[in-house]
């Protein structure tokens, strides 16, 4: 993990916390099997990180001069090995508790590449059948989001909205 300025916890009205100073953002990867099946690629979380040994996606805090795809796009390559390559982004799924916020990115890519943790904070990184991402211990906050997530899903393979992956292009 490198230090940016955004890593830090921000406590809520409500007595909860939540990592990044300036919010915090993620990728979720979308790919298609050869027989047709759609994958989400997700981390299965090392056990010493926050809520550790459930899954999720990789993601983080975000740096005051980052847009939260430039964020989510960095955290992806700081804690998951293999090449992002070519992307789309076919939706965002914004959790906005007002003093913070979480972006999630819906990636359409090319096939399932392979990914391995790129640094400690994973045990393990795996395409999962999308019908099979619910019988994972999943992160709570990802829980709560997966079945907006799963229809944003559903609506971009119907009707794509295509902004291609340039991270430097904004959110």
């Amino acid at each position: 993990m490198e230090d940016g300025d955004g890593n830090g916890w921000v406590h809520l009205p409500d007595g909860s916390r939540r990592w990044g100073v300036y919010g915090a953002a993620g990728l979720l990867l979308y790919g298609v099997d050869m027989a047709g099946t759609g994958h989400v690629l997700l981390q299965h979380r090392a056990e010493w990180t926050h809520m550790g040994g459930m899954w999720g996606i990789p993601g983080g805090a975000r740096n005051r001069d980052e847009t939260p795809l430039e964020a989510a796009v960095r955290e992806f390559r700081e804690e998951i090995a293999g090449d992002l390559g070519g992307y789309t982004v076919v939706g965002v799924h914004k959790h906005d508790l007002a003093v913070w916020r979480y972006d999630t990115f819906l990636l359409s890519v090319p096939g399932l590449a392979p990914f391995t943790p790129g640094n400690d904070e994973s045990i393990e990184v795996r395409w999962v059948p999308v019908a099979a991402a619910e019988s994972l211990p999943l992160l709570p906050a990802f829980r709560t989001a997966w079945p907006g997530l799963l229809a944003d899903l559903r609506r971009s393979a119907e009707a794509p909205r295509v902004l291609r992956g340039d991270p430097a292009g904004g959110e």
